[in-house]
This record gives C-alpha cells, sequence and structure tokens, in this order.
C-alpha cells in the first residue's frame, strides 16, 4: 500500500494531539513557562533549517512575494474563519486565533522539511514506509508537547500532512522522471530554509515577542518552486 506511511504518520498526529489534550489543564504559571520553552526550540529549530539554505536570495524574494499574496489574498483572516467553522463543527471552547495558531504550527513543522518528501517518494518508488513511519513517531512526540499548549488545531495538521505526502507518494514514479535530481534536492533545500524563517516568526510569536502573520506567509513555499524552476531553466547557478 502506497499511502501506508502517510497514513501511519497522520494517524501518529491525531493520536499525540488527543494525548497532548488530556495534559492540557496543567497550572497557568506551568503553562506559561512551557509555552515559552516551546517558542525558543521552534525559534532555535527554524533557524537551524534556515541556515541549510544554498541562496539565500531565494529564501528572501520567496519571503517577501509571499507576503505580498498572502496578505492580499487575506489567508490569515481565511484561516480564522476555518478556525471559527471548526470551533462550531467540535463545540470546542477554545477560540479561533488558538485553534489557527495550533493548525498552522503543527502544519508548518511536520510539512516543511526533507524528510517528509523523500519519505514520500520512497513510499512511491520502493513501497519502502520505514522514514514516514520514523516521521511519524517524530511528529507523534511533537504534537503532545504542542497540543498540551496550543489545543486542538495541531490535530487538524494531519489533514494536509495526509494530502501532501500523499500526493508525493502517489505521483513519486512521474516526480522522479520529471524533476532533474539536483533540481529537486535544490527545492527541498530551499522549501526547507524558507519555512524555517516561518518556523521561527512562529516560535516569536509564541513568546509574545512578535505579532507576524505567519500564515500569509505561506505562498513562499510555491514562490521557492518557480524560483527553483527559473534556476534550472535558465541556467542561473
Amino acid at each position: 500500500m502506497v499511502l501506508w506511511g502517510t497514513l501511519v504518520n497522520a494517524i501518529l498526529i491525531v493520536v499525540g494531539t488527543l494525548i497532548g489534550r488530556a495534559l492540557r489543564n496543567i497550572p497557568d504559571r506551568m503553562k506559561e513557562t512551557v509555552m515559552y520553552v516551546i517558542g525558543l526550540v521552534v525559534v532555535v529549530l527554524g533557524l537551524q533549517m534556515g541556515f541549510e539554505s544554498q541562496n539565500f536570495i531565494i529564501v528572501i524574494i520567496s519571503l517577501v512575494l509571499g507576503a505580498v499574496i498572502g496578505e492580499w489574498a487575506r489567508l490569515e483572516d481565511k484561516l480564522n474563519a476555518f478556525g471559527r467553522w471548526i470551533e462550531r463543527m467540535l463545540g470546542t471552547k477554545e477560540s479561533q486565533g488558538s485553534l489557527a495558531q495550533g493548525f498552522v504550527t503543527a502544519t508548518l513543522i511536520f510539512v516543511i522539511g526533507a524528510m517528509g518528501i523523500i519519505g514520500a517518494l520512497e513510499s512511491g518508488l520502493s513501497n519502502e514506509h520505514g522514514v514516514l513511519v520514523s516521521k511519524g513517531i517524530i511528529d507523534g512526540f511533537t504534537s503532545i508537547i504542542l497540543a498540551s499548549t496550543l489545543g486542538i488545531g495541531v490535530m487538524i495538521s494531519a489533514i494536509p500532512v495526509f494530502v501532501y505526502q500523499g500526493l508525493i507518494a502517489l505521483f513519486a514514479t512521474q516526480i522522479s522522471l520529471l524533476i532533474p535530481e539536483a533540481a529537486l534536492d535544490l527545492f527541498i533545500t530551499e522549501m526547507t530554509a524558507t519555512g524555517g524563517v516561518m518556523i521561527a516568526a512562529i516560535g516569536l510569536n509564541l513568546m509574545g515577542i512578535t505579532k507576524i502573520r505567519v500564515a500569509n506567509l505561506l505562498p513562499g513555499i510555491i514562490v521557492v518552486a518557480f524560483l527553483v524552476t527559473a534556476v534550472f531553466k535558465f541556467n542561473l547557478m
């Protein structure tokens, strides 16, 4: 089953979220400290990913254009509206901001990076799921920590994780034939770096230092793909 690894990954995120929600009734003072710790760790993770860039100009252009597109499309507002809809569907008492914050934070952490793409390609090409199962275990433990402070929105991130990795797995053969290995490697590297900056911004938001509308930066990931395509088409490297 080509989608087995992706399915396991998504299920472990859901399970981790449910466990994390069971731990939510911790004292407010402890919850505040834990939130700061999570914010610090997320900032360090984002910076580590950002420094992987081989061409930081791609990262800068992607983030700037992504921000313009995201602000024009008002993605943050639409995500908050989605949060309100989920709140009504689930009958939860969490605010849409909490739902949106948990969803965006978890989605970026679980989707951005080489492990998801490489694992999905491995699933599609050889029906081997070790990488995605390992990723699922990591994501599961991470979702426990995130859900204990950010709420049920973390669980919703299982949907984009499943769709994103599932599509890569299903079309792995076509991807390997159409995209040169060097171009794919560059895309993974620059996507990881661009997403890393967004993740660092989320960490700063979690600590209350900034109020960056990170959801409005998400189109930057798509811009990375176009820029990498241009780099190889016009031999800019």
